[in-house]
């Protein structure tokens, strides 16, 4: 590692035009590096992003940007042992480091697997058509279309990498480039990344840059396509949040701030029972799990009255195993703080929150590190307080010591442990240990609108949890009030906080054109050649085949019911129909869609390998005997597939809609088939 952090800005490594702020090893506290960003021009940043990165992310299709995220998990996966090797510094054991590191990885892994479910397209659509007309000639939907600007990433100094990768997998996907600004005291591990990514030629010039110094002054360059995200505390937040240029450009700043969790545990459980333990070891993993140093750290531990000594009792003992000290040492598991500076500040939150609330376990000087010397390091042991009075000292429900400080209270209701969990005045994130559902089911609706995620665990489910502190990809992360309001992650969802959703209006004709997705009522295009007969790249968006006609008989209703087994009573019994809205016996809607298949398949081997599924079936009016049914078979839309190897046939999804209607010309089924078809080029 070289004495000067660079930063990467237009294209190029840049290191800053002074010395800058000293980063040391967290265990040790040796010198590590220095960064500054001295020098750096922000405003020629965002340009460069909005000019050089946004135009090419923009080019790529969902699946493109996908694939691309892929690579880059791949490649990032194999140079682990390299910032493994660097995490240590920031005193983080190997687990810790797991989480941020191979966390951070498998963000870009599911954010690349999302692309499944976008078009193959730059752009895509959101939610159903509208329709604004009586003869459906006029209709409206909501096409989502990259912004043209940049997303600026504030981040903490506890995840530097997981905290950089789970964002930019996000708005890469969506097609826009990024500046990520991580805290500077951890920058070193988040700089070696990003050397590995630009190494890597992967990302199309532009897509990322990075600040290890101040970025004081960058917020002065912000535009209204871009987008800020924010990690940290409520203090910092509050005040970017309100910078003059976001509120005159009305730019989104998604905000997410540290925030006072809470874990309880239920009234119903007893000590021998496993929700217990299970409980404990959530507490104690979570109050260790890189030193505490996570925004989603239990900083509350709510528990009924009764249980509150037996719950000091088994943490006291639980957390009299746990060994401080050096991580690269066999049998450490907590190393320390990530800096001094926040050895004083923990240490400054910790005297306070003493002055309302009782110490009774942990002590700042009496505790042992092994494998380094305690006065060099920043190692501070777990500190839990007892609060007896929670609703009355309420310093717990305001003051966060963001280290390994926690603070148990009581409760004598269930009613009493949700208003305590709303105390925190929201959070990201709170937990409840119970094996009865209907006190489940309580605290989860009862506490909801202050929580950005509840976990509900028992020994059901306790083996397979993720457990209280991991964010997941395709969950929202983020919380109201205190924690900031905002919203990561979040699967797809994530995905449109760098879009921009636009309502458009037209006829169904144009509206397919401008989304190259079939709406109905749009002109169809009519072939001499059978679908089932063209390749993936001849279907056009509009083909549609006219079936030929088939007349139900009374002989299909009883045929099908034989062989299915639904013998049903409107299909099996006239005298049953009284009070009902049917007129007589009448075929099965599953008959209806099998006897469409039956239309529209062409039977011969052809480009069509498979039938992949059903998306959407709805049987819109009774079919009697003697009615006609014929079918609409039209292209609604192709999706793109890679090959898992050079093996593997080349090939795409394409979605039919199949539009059943009778001799009225009204459709009595609809349903979207998916297929599976060959393309003509194999390479």
């Amino acid at each position: 590692m070289t004495n000067q952090l660079n930063n990467f800005a237009y294209g190029k490594w840049i290191p800053g035009e002074e010395k800058g702020q000293e980063l040391v090893n967290a265990i040790n506290g040796d010198f590590v590096a220095s960064a500054s960003s001295k020098g750096i021009d922000f405003a020629k940043m965002c340009d460069f992003a909005r000019n050089i990165g946004g135009p090419k992310l923009r080019k790529l299709t969902f699946q493109e940007r996908g694939l691309m995220l892929k690579a880059l998990a791949l490649h990032l996966q194999s140079k682990k042992e390299i910032f493994y090797n660097l995490s240590w510094a920031t005193g983080a054991t190997r687990m810790d480091s797991w989480v941020d590191i191979e966390g951070g990885i498998g963000n870009l892994f599911t954010y690349a697997s999302l692309r499944r479910q976008f078009p193959n397209e730059s752009y895509c659509y959101d939610g159903d058509v509208a329709r604004l007309s009586k003869n459906n000639t006029f209709i409206g939907h909501h096409i989502c279309v990259p912004k043209e600007g940049v997303a600026i990433h504030i981040n903490a100094f506890n995840f530097p990498v997981w905290g950089m990768l789970e964002k930019v997998a996000v708005n890469w996907l969506a097609g826009v480039p990024a500046i990520v600004k991580p805290a500077t005291l951890t920058s070193f591990l988040t700089e070696a990344v990003v050397k590995e990514i630009i190494a890597s030629k992967i990302l199309p010039e532009g897509a990322l840059q990075l600040i290890c110094g101040s970025a004081n002054g960058i917020l002065d360059c912000v535009q209204s396509q871009d987008v800020i995200t924010f990690t940290g505390s409520a203090s910092t937040g509050k005040m970017l949040k309100s910078h003059p240029r976001l509120l005159q450009e009305s730019v989104p700043f998604n905000m997410e701030a540290d925030s006072l969790n809470c874990c309880v545990l239920g009234t119903d459980v007893t000590t021998s029972m496993p929700e217990f333990d299970i409980f404990i070891k959530e507490i104690a993993r979570e109050i260790t799990t890189k030193a505490g140093q996570k925004c989603t750290a239990v900083r509350r531990i709510i528990v009924p009255k009764n249980m509150v000594e037996d719950v000091q009792i088994a943490l006291g003992k639980r957390l009299s195993l746990n060994i401080i000290g050096d991580p690269n040492v066999e049998g450490v598991r907590m190393g320390s703080l990530a800096g001094f500076s926040q050895l004083i500040e923990v240490k400054e939150k910790v005297e306070i929150l003493s002055k309302t609330q009782k110490i009774i376990i942990g002590n700042f000087e009496n505790f042992e590190v092994k494998g380094a010397n305690k006065s060099k390091g920043a190692f501070m042991p777990p500190i839990i307080f007892y609060n007896d009075s929670p609703f009355i000292n309420t310093d717990c429900h305001n003051i966060e010591a963001f280290g390994p400080v926690s603070t148990i209270m009581p409760y004598n209701t269930i009613d009493d442990a949700i208003e305590l969990s709303k105390m925190g005045k929201g959070s990201l994130v709170s937990s409840i240990i119970t094996a009865d559902n209907t006190i489940a089911r309580k605290y989860t609706i009862g506490a909801a609108c202050m929580h950005g995620r509840i976990l509900i665990l028992n020994a059901e489910c306790a083996k397979e949890s993720t457990g209280h502190g991991s964010p997941m990809p395709l969950l929202v992360h983020g919380g109201p009030g205190r924690a900031g309001g905002g919203e990561e992650m979040g699967g797809k969802r994530g995905v449109f906080h760098y879009l921009q959703r636009t309502a458009i209006q037209g006829s169904p004709s144009t509206i397919t054109a401008i989304l190259n997705q079939y709406q109905q009522g749009a002109k169809p295009i009519l072939k001499d050649i059978h679908p089932f007969k063209q390749y993936f790249e001849d279907l056009e968006i509009s083909e549609t085949l006219i079936t030929e006609k088939h007349t139900v008989t009374l002989d299909d209703i009883e045929k099908f019911a034989e062989l299915s087994g639904d013998k049903f009573y409107a299909h099996m019994d006239e005298n049953a129909l009284d009070g009902t809205i049917f007129t007589g016996r009448v075929a099965h809607g599953y008959f209806i869609l099998s006897r469409a298949a039956g239309l529209f398949v062409d039977a011969p081997k052809g480009p069509v390998l498979l039938n992949y599924g059903i998306d959407e079936c709805r049987f819109t009016k009774p079919v009697y005997p003697g009615s006609s049914i014929a079918v609409r078979f039209t292209c609604k839309e192709k999706i793109e597939q890679e090959k898992k190897n050079p093996e593997d046939v080349a090939k795409g999804i394409v979605k039919f809609l199949v539009d059943v209607y009778d001799e009225t010309g009204e459709t009595v089924a609809i349903a979207t088939i998916l297929t599976m078809v060959k393309k003509r080029n194999q390479n």
